[in-house]
């Protein structure tokens, strides 16, 4: 079963545009953390819920792509088209991390120059998988399930959730699948509420704690995606594009809502993003229309620069860390040299991945795995 047997669909140019915009927002959340003085004060304080917006959006996608051609396509080829899509860079980020790694030692990371090749060489090896190493392999010290490359937690997650949905969820009919997200909504909204952090911030780390984040960050918004994909009727919304990357950026740069004192109120703001606002917005790009050729041009180059820039920007992000923990105190009028040199750097390794590995990569798994 390939791509021409099955047909392609009209693609939905605006919702790749908007996951470049979510893209670009989570390096600007990375690069004003270790400028923060607390968790409450990060000027892009909610940017950790671009990765709830990935999951909707992925829901969403694959609920589009795949739902209609299950007649046609066996598990074991769905799997394999999600493997060949993220898997690549996957391997990349984790390779360009341990590559890095010696180079990050610094104030925040001490130990850094006493890990002995062999393990750097095992935690590589079992990052190549995504299988989330246990705390006793932490070779970075901050108790991170993949600490060549952060955001392979979410990575992990998105391949449980495509898991799910192949084994079974995607044969729920549409009532079912909703009574389904209505719970996993409940589930979301009650940890939102109840967090002890006051956020839903988490999902990195194999413990109890963070796993059970992860999946409650998981279910919701990748399910909610897919039934919004077999509901949403969409009408033609005009300036869509640019409409829905302001209320993306208007979201996440939300300043911390209730300070220390009611810290539910910024739980109940995170959960209401989730489970109201990325669904709107993920609706309304559906809907919308690309309105001239630069448009287009700036979503495509946008949707194709996101995954690649979320999977290896924080390779730059590690060394740009070590260099403010060098610098105790420094505050972002100072900083912002050093943080926008490390963006226009995330900026050109993506572009330089996408063109000269992940694409010829990809390319070459398809005709191998045929």
């Amino acid at each position: 079963m390939h791509n021409h047997q099955l047909g392609t669909k009209p693609h939905y140019q605006i919702l790749d545009g908007l996951r470049g915009v979510a893209a670009i927002l989570v390096v600007f959340f990375h690069l004003a953390e270790p400028l923060a003085s607390s968790r409450l004060e990060n000027v892009v304080n909610h940017g950790y819920l671009a990765v709830d917006f990935f999951f909707l959006l992925s829901g969403f996608v694959i609920g589009y792509a795949y739902d209609d051609r299950w007649n046609r396509l066996t598990v074991g080829g769905f799997l394999r088209r999600r493997f060949e899509r993220l898997q690549p860079l996957v391997v990349w980020g984790m390779t360009l991390g341990a590559v890095t790694f010696y180079f990050t030692d610094s104030p925040i990371w001490p130990l850094i120059h006493t890990v002995p090749v062999w393990k750097l060489i095992l935690v590589t090896l079992i990052g190549y998988t995504l299988l989330p190493i246990p705390l006793s392999m932490d070779i970075r010290g901050w108790q991170e399930m993949h600490p060549l490359n952060s955001v392979g937690w979410s990575l992990f997650f998105e391949y449980i959730a495509n898991l799910l949905y192949a084994l079974g969820l995607r044969k729920l009919s549409t009532k079912a699948l909703t009574a389904f997200v209505i719970l996993a909504g409940a589930v979301l909204l009650h940890f939102a509420v109840t967090n002890p952090n006051g956020d839903v911030a988490g999902g990195w780390t194999l413990n109890a704690q963070h796993m059970q984040i992860g999946i409650t960050r998981t279910i919701y918004p990748f399910f909610a995606g897919l039934l919004l994909s077999r509901v949403a009727r969409p009408v033609a919304i005009k300036h869509a594009f640019l409409w829905c990357s302001l209320l993306i950026a208007v979201v996440l740069l939300m300043p911390r809502l209730g300070g220390e004192a009611q810290l539910w109120m910024n739980g109940l703001y995170e959960a209401f993003c989730i489970i109201v606002v990325f669904p709107l917005i993920v609706y309304l790009g559906a809907s919308g229309v690309v309105h001239t050729p630069m448009e287009e041009k700036i979503c495509t180059f946008l949707g194709d620069l996101s995954y690649p820039l979320y999977m290896t920007h924080y390779v730059l992000v590690y060394f740009y860390v070590a260099w403010v923990s060098h610098h105790k105190g420094i505050t972002l009028s100072q900083a912002w040299p050093y943080a926008l040199l490390t963006f226009t750097g995330a900026i050109g390794l993506a572009y330089a991945s996408l063109k000269w590995y992940d694409e010829p990569v990809r390319a070459w798994l398809r005709r191998k795995l045929k």
